[in-house]
């Protein structure tokens, strides 16, 4: 299983966005055309967007976040000024900085 790559924002936020069989996603597998909310996992920051699906509420950096929807991610990316690097799972739209 391969993972995605860390996503790096404009401004220098940071996150792993993970679907697949073994993640805290919707749907449950690999390689799924479209996922509907997926993992993310040990931001650099806290992000507001983010804390009500933390794992653990009192370290937002060093936990994972579950079956959070894949507009709060569209949403997250576009708060920290699109995407520099990193991959998203199938179905999240990239939103690349200018």
């Amino acid at each position: 299983m391969k993972l995605n790559e860390k996503i790096i924002c404009a401004d220098g936020f940071a996150m792993s966005v993970q679907a697949n069989a073994n993640a805290y996603c919707e749907p449950k597998h690999d390689n799924a055309e479209k996922y509907e909310a997926v993992e993310v996992g040990y931001p650099n920051a806290y992000e507001a967007l983010l804390a009500s699906y933390a794992e653990d509420e009192e370290n937002y950096t060093g936990t994972v976040y579950g079956y959070v929807p894949a507009q709060v991610i569209v949403d997250v990316i576009a708060k920290h000024g699109g995407t520099v690097t990193g991959e998203l799972p199938n179905g999240i739209p990239y939103l690349k900085a200018i």
